[in-house]
């Protein structure tokens, strides 16, 4: 048996041998032979290594450009990628925006609505609004109507016409006496002059003494005019100025608690005036405080205590020399606690011409205003009829201080100076609200032009 590695070395051995052996000699044509061989075997050598180049090269590129292939596909793919990627963001976000429009027209729709809500509410509100304001304006106008009828009533109840006719007796006999010494004539310059210089002197003022001849020579001048056609002209004429100024004071209208100011000159008879409509207030079922704010004068103190006993109404008063502001605010205090309607307060007595008692009045108002801005509701002037010509200037003076709303004219019972009333009228835009002809409640009544006006010129008497 013969090892393989024997073999091996055999074979190695005769390589070795052959190789040692002399090459034999070649002939001409061998060796050109052996030449051609040899360049055909270089030449194909040559092809091939080109063809090797070729085929190299060519499998270069082929690698190239399957590699840039390669690349551009992976750019494809990651940009088609990147597209996806930006397409599910933009679906995304259409589909957000797309949520948030939906959600702001849910949220807008619903503000819509309750603003649609809000808007009937609104109507239905205002409607009803509306409504209950007509329906307070009518059961006003009724109950408006109901007191003018009850005021008219009242003051030309033919009693108290009678009375008043008497108080203003002087006043009209005056008129009458210059009338009938006119005596039945022409109404001419001469007899209108008369006429004018005769009303002057009943202080019904220049001014309505001029109206009153100026609107009779209109109609009647140059033509006979007797007494009695004079009077009744006078009375329309008259009346027509006072009509205006005729006015009823609603003291349960308005602000809770109404806070009624009164004031005048010393005498004129506020502190009687006061407990007189205390007492008509009381019968009308008000809740009433009365302020005793002439703190100067026991008297007054004690005389506005006796009527707010009369009426069972309770009186707030301090000890004589107190100070009146500070009595008017604790007033008012307690009635704001106590659900009053009505305070009314009574001031001291100060003539016109004294400044320091009109500072104290205007101190009085500042502290009533620093409780309620827009009291004090009313501020009603006492005047006394008696005092004449006087009482234009009261009525600037207290108009300036304390901003007088409205007046009341009394003692109309005992003078000669009532046609003073006409000549403020014409003067002063104030309504005026009641008239008094004595000393009792019934005496206090509400103004009324037509009969005053019949009242003063004697129509009638």
């Amino acid at each position: 048996m013969i090892l393989w590695f024997g073999k091996k070395k055999k074979k190695e051995e005769m390589k070795t041998a052959g190789a040692e052996m002399a090459s034999p000699e070649l002939s001409a044509e061998g060796l050109a032979a052996k030449e051609a061989a040899e360049a055909e075997a270089a030449k194909a050598a040559a092809e091939k290594e080109e063809i090797e180049r070729i085929v190299a090269e060519a499998n270069k590129a082929w690698e190239e450009r399957q590699a840039r292939e390669a690349e551009e596909a992976a750019a494809e793919a990651k940009r088609l990628e990147e597209e996806a990627r930006r397409a599910e963001e933009a679906a995304a976000a259409a589909d957000a925006e797309e949520a948030a429009r939906l959600a702001e027209e849910a949220e807008l729709a619903r503000k819509a609505r309750e603003e649609r809500a809000a808007q009937q509410a609104k109507a239905e509100a205002e409607l009803k609004l509306l409504a209950d304001r007509r329906e307070a304006e009518r059961l006003r106008a009724e109950a408006e109507a109901a007191a003018r009828a009850a005021m008219e009533a009242e003051a030309n109840n033919p009693g108290f016409v009678a009375k008043l006719g008497q108080g203003l007796s002087r006043s009209s006999s005056r008129l009458t006496e210059g009338l009938a010494a006119l005596g039945r004539r022409k109404l001419d310059d001469d007899t209108l002059e008369e006429l004018e210089d005769l009303l002057i002197a009943s202080d019904l003022g220049a001014k309505v003494a001029a109206r009153v001849a100026t609107n009779l020579s209109k109609e009647r001048f140059d033509k006979e005019i007797g007494e009695e056609e004079i009077r009744l002209a006078l009375a329309s004429e008259i009346s027509d100025v006072l009509k205006p100024r005729e006015k009823i004071v609603d003291f349960s209208d308005g602000t809770s608690p109404r806070i009624v100011l009164f004031v005048g000159v010393n005498g004129s008879g506020k502190t009687t005036t006061i407990g007189k409509i205390a007492s008509k207030l009381k019968e009308q079922g008000a809740k009433a405080l009365l302020v005793a704010g002439d703190t100067f004068r026991a008297a007054a103190i004690e005389q506005l205590t006796v009527w707010g006993d009369r009426a069972g109404i309770p009186v707030m008063s301090k000890p004589t020399g107190a100070d009146a502001a500070g009595l008017v605010y604790e007033a008012i205090e307690k009635a704001k606690a106590e659900d009053l309607d009505l305070v009314l307060i009574d001031t001291a007595g100060r003539l016109q011409n004294k400044a320091e008692l009109m500072a104290e009045l205007e101190k009085v108002v500042r502290v009533i205003k620093k409780l309620d801005p827009t009291a004090p509701h009313d501020v009603i002037l006492v005047l006394d009829a008696t005092v004449g010509q006087n009482a234009l200037s009261q009525v600037e003076a207290f108009r300036n201080t304390a901003g007088v709303t409205g007046l009341v004219m009394t003692k109309m019972d005992g003078t000669a100076k009532g046609g003073v009333l006409v000549a403020i009228a014409e003067a002063y835009d104030l309504p005026i609200h009641f008239i008094g002809i004595g000393e009792k409640a019934e005496d206090l009544r509400p103004f009324s032009a037509e009969a005053f006006s019949k009242a003063l010129v004697g129509v009638g008497a």
